[in-house]
């Protein structure tokens, strides 16, 4: 995480849990994501929520054969409570995710889709919900 995600490390940002459907990543409120109203500043979530959608869009494309590029191209949230304590946000569009890739790497056409991640805390209260709009498209092959 340290060398590829620099931020997420300081942030303490944890992929706790990784299916072909559905990733959890986990973030705590501590002095280095705070902000002044004394809860976790809106940037991290974002970077958590985010992350739990792209391991997904990761895990889909690694080593694709053509080469899939993944890039966010809309982001959109809802704050609903405080976010204290350990917020984990749990995307389930994993399948929806590989069918994208799939799509991309049959048809060398570019795709876009939407995953959404949802931010709970402790008590299992809502806090966040994110949606993250991801381009997805095969790289063509050069010809020899």
């Amino acid at each position: 995480m340290l060398a590829k995600l620099p931020m997420a490390y300081m942030a303490d940002l944890r992929v706790t849990n990784l299916t072909n459907e559905r990733a959890t990543v986990t973030i705590p409120y501590k002095y280095l994501n705070k902000n002044p109203f004394n809860s976790i500043y809106f940037a991290c979530l974002s970077m958590a929520a985010e992350l739990s959608t792209g391991v997904l869009c990761m895990m889909h494309t690694y080593k694709a054969d053509p080469a899939v590029s993944m890039l966010v191209v809309h982001m959109d949230a809802d704050f609903t409570k405080k976010a204290t304590g350990k917020i984990t946000f749990m995307c389930e569009d994993g399948r929806r995710i590989l069918e994208a890739a799939e799509h991309t790497k049959l048809t060398g056409e570019g795709v876009t889709i939407t995953a959404t991640s949802i931010g709970l805390d402790e008590s299992g209260a809502q806090v966040a919900e994110f949606r993250f709009t991801w381009s997805l498209k095969a790289k063509s092959k050069l010809l020899s």
